[in-house]
């Protein structure tokens, strides 16, 4: 009889402890997956943006510290608009093969892996990437604080 009891009483004692862990951990997922949604729409829409040199869209989407890593060197926000707008870098088309996204409370980074189709110096070139998007949310909207592109060496 008393294995019984003690029984139950280490039942009754776990219960809480299992419902509370299981309540907290399902309410943040469901938050991240639709930061997740959010953000594959913004990087979404980016590339389009990118591909109509929108600078001025952009430019509300870069953060103002914002760090852009390419093949050619690093710059901030205010060099990558300025190379949008002079075409020296046309992002004509990204065709996103695959991504994911990893939301770490406020921070939000994005891997895809595209294939770029772009005009650099008068070229048309094509180049394999994975590409590193980090998104800040900052009073409510996400903003871009940084983009490196990564080239792959397979085709």
């Amino acid at each position: 009889m008393k294995g019984i009891v003690l029984g139950l009483s280490f039942l009754l004692l776990g219960a809480p402890g299992s419902y509370a862990q299981q309540k907290s951990g399902s309410a943040a997922p469901a938050k991240n997956v639709l930061a997740e949604q959010q953000i594959k729409k913004l990087s979404k829409d980016k590339w389009r943006w990118m591909a109509e040199r929108k600078a001025d869209t952009l430019a509300v989407l870069f953060d103002d510290q914002a760090m852009f890593v390419h093949m050619g060197g690093s710059w901030g926000k205010k060099q990558e608009l300025d190379v949008i707008r002079s075409g020296s870098i046309h992002y004509k088309q990204a065709d996103v093969e695959e991504t994911s996204v990893q939301i770490i409370e406020n921070t939000a980074i994005l891997l895809s892996k595209i294939r770029l189709l772009a005009v650099v110096g008068g070229n048309e070139v094509t180049n394999p990437f994975i590409v590193t998007e980090v998104y800040v949310r900052e009073k409510g909207k996400w903003k871009l604080g940084s983009l490196s592109f990564t080239r792959l060496l397979t085709p």
